[in-house]
């Protein structure tokens, strides 16, 4: 359930905030807007507020500045360690997309640049999970990186490889990234309405009220 790629993140954990800030030319159109992408997620967050794969804590902090109720789990041992240091008032639990505190009540699932590790199968199976878990006001509020469709996906990363973006074609060949009607198809036939809002070249605001 995506902890295959753990192990890139048992590196990335020291300069992830530099590459998510611009350092590293390779991924700056990725994280093109961090700050506000952030800021889109946890203001739509409402209630008892779960985040998955919270890395080091940036979208943490933004939530814990609208809500008490923010519930951050994180697979990456590094990764936990350095979010549990930044917010030792609160649990960072050890868990992923789908092993998860079974907390009573919850409203809200968020996560940001982090779905892109499950299977399109295993999408599917999550939602499920989550239109069980959440109360009968229950959204997903995700921004991931995703594409327009197959041929969208396809040209990024032929356009990545031309300019010698070679970290980043790997990237996006290597995991699971989909497509806009994957995750509305998926979305819709375990229980949810989404709407959809591009945030920059490569992320898209993924918001998903059950129905």
């Amino acid at each position: 359930m995506g902890r295959e790629f753990m192990h890139i993140f048992d590196t990335w954990a020291d300069t992830y905030d530099d590459t998510v800030h611009g350092e590293n030319e390779q991924y700056k159109r990725v994280f093109a807007r961090y700050d506000y992408i952030l800021e889109r997620v946890a203001t739509l967050a409402t209630g008892v507020t779960l985040e998955f794969g919270c890395g080091t804590g940036n979208l943490t902090e933004k939530l814990l500045s609208n809500t008490q109720n923010v519930i951050p789990i994180e697979p990456n041992t590094s990764m936990r360690k350095k979010a549990q240091f930044r917010f030792p008032m609160i649990t960072v639990h050890d868990g992923d997309f789908m092993n998860y505190p079974q907390v009573a009540g919850a409203e809200t699932i968020v996560s940001s640049y982090a779905f892109h590790h499950l299977t399109d199968e295993e999408k599917g199976e999550a939602f499920a999970s989550y239109y069980r878990f959440l109360n009968e006001n229950g959204q997903i509020v995700f921004a991931d990186t995703m594409f327009l469709d197959q041929s969208a996906y396809d040209e990024i990363i032929e356009e990545a490889k031309l300019q010698g973006f070679h970290d980043l074609a790997e990237d996006l060949e290597r995991e699971y990234y989909t497509t806009l009607p994957v995750m509305q198809e998926l979305l819709e036939e375990n229980g949810f309405k989404v709407e959809f809002e591009q945030l920059n070249d490569f992320v898209w605001l993924i918001h998903a009220k059950k129905i």
